[in-house]
């Protein structure tokens, strides 16, 4: 009788080795490009329109988002990922992806039951973490600066 160990102990031998060295090369460089085009969207938004580098931190995550939209909507980005791993995941990107990837799997659903109701699946829970880390930690910093008065 096989059982869920056994099958487990018989299949090992065929599972493909992961190449983890390679893989975190691979994310890393992969996960650094998209940083450095992060920061040269930076210094452009500061270039052309004069922004100060806390200034030009919105249009550049707003912009590397639509880039990244517009990337998984021709199929690009699910092949960076698929290459990059981690790499191309990890940043705010990776999150655009996701959301446009959940969109576009149910757009014959319609556009309010299937593109909204799906993407906002993913998006709400990340949306309400983000909400109530940040209500988390302000109330840490003004129990802080009420105790140490500062």
């Amino acid at each position: 009788m096989i059982t869920k160990d056994n099958y487990q102990q018989s299949i090992k031998p065929y599972q493909p080795k992961p190449n983890l060295i390679q893989n975190c090369i691979k994310a890393f460089v992969v996960g650094g490009l998209i940083c450095v085009v992060g920061q040269g969207l930076t210094v452009l938004y500061m270039e052309m329109f004069g922004f100060t580098a806390k200034e030009a931190g919105n249009p550049t995550i707003t912009t590397l988002i639509l880039i990244a939209a517009i990337l998984t909507g021709f199929g690009v980005y699910d092949k960076l990922g698929q290459f990059a791993g981690a790499g191309s995941a990890v940043p705010v990107t990776g999150f655009a992806n996701s959301i446009a990837s959940a969109a576009l799997e149910h757009k014959s659903e319609g556009l309010v039951l299937g593109v909204a109701t799906n993407m906002f699946k993913l998006a709400g829970s990340v949306i309400v973490f983000g909400t109530v880390a940040a209500y988390v930690v302000g109330l840490i910093r003004f129990t802080a600066q009420t105790i140490l008065g500062s």
